[in-house]
């Protein structure tokens, strides 16, 4: 039988971005407010409906754009600045997760150095970076003394998924680096570890891990004391794109 598009019910299509950062030692995501129903007034990812003459990364960089300033991270440039990585993460395509119609949400992960304070854009009236922590409690009150709603949507699934992708990814990966400037020091970089996985690390154990793993650490002749204290060392990210052996995330 012929194709008929009639016969199916038509559906839209949306990207979510996961945009995490370290900020004062904790692990945040970005979060703004809503603007217009559904869900007004309540907190969310930032996101938006794809156009029809774009594919899904180019929605989800444009989204990432509008909200951050942020270009996506080109791994043919390693000392790029203001780059962020991008990567798609899961879709979710319950029917009932968008009161107004049937909306397939592809969502994507996107990790940066600390940021600036966000602009709100869109159908959103605010924005805030916030630790993951507190976007994902139910009830009770955030930093801020503000009363702690549920993420509008799915986004509080959403937002866990992503972190725990970033969680893991650390694990076997150079994804950590994604969080560092384009030159950071190794304590620098075991700080991101400390936030990510929301544990203390052995800074000996974890310095002769990082540098011992060839490709993943290249020194860059400089050193630095922003941190205070002995001039440190300078590294940037290298080639390499997986730890061999992993660094196993603690128990808590």
């Amino acid at each position: 039988m012929p194709y008929d598009p009639s016969a199916f019910p038509p559906f839209a299509v949306t990207v979510d971005l996961v945009v995490l950062t370290v900020r004062r030692h904790a692990l945040c995501a970005l979060a703004v407010r809503r603007g217009e129903p559904p869900f007004q007034g309540r907190w969310a990812l930032p996101g938006g409906f794809v156009r029809a003459d774009e594919d899904l990364a180019q929605a989800a960089a444009r989204e990432l754009a509008e909200e951050t300033g942020l270009r996506v991270h080109d791994p043919a440039v390693p000392a790029q600045d203001n780059g962020a990585h991008l990567e798609q993460l899961a879709t979710y395509g319950d029917p009932k997760r968008d009161p107004r119609m049937r909306v397939v949400s592809v969502a994507h992960l996107a990790l940066a150095p600390d940021l600036p304070p966000p602009r709100a854009g869109g159908d959103a009236s605010n924005a805030r970076w916030a630790p993951v922590e507190e976007l994902l409690q139910q009830g009770g009150y955030g930093r801020e003394a503000e009363p702690v709603a549920p993420l509008a949507f799915d986004h509080a699934q959403i937002l866990a998924d992503g972190v725990e992708r970033a969680r893991s990814k650390i694990e076997y990966s150079s994804l950590a680096t994604a969080f560092c400037p384009p030159e950071f020091t190794v304590g620098e970089l075991r700080r991101v570890y400390e936030a990510v996985w929301g544990v203390a690390l052995d800074p000996r154990n974890f310095h002769r891990k990082v540098t011992g793993t060839p490709g993943f650490l290249v020194p860059t002749g400089g050193t630095t004391t922003r941190q205070g204290g002995r001039p440190a060392q300078l590294f940037r990210a290298g080639g390499a794109t997986l730890l061999n052996p992993p660094m196993l995330r603690p128990e808590v």
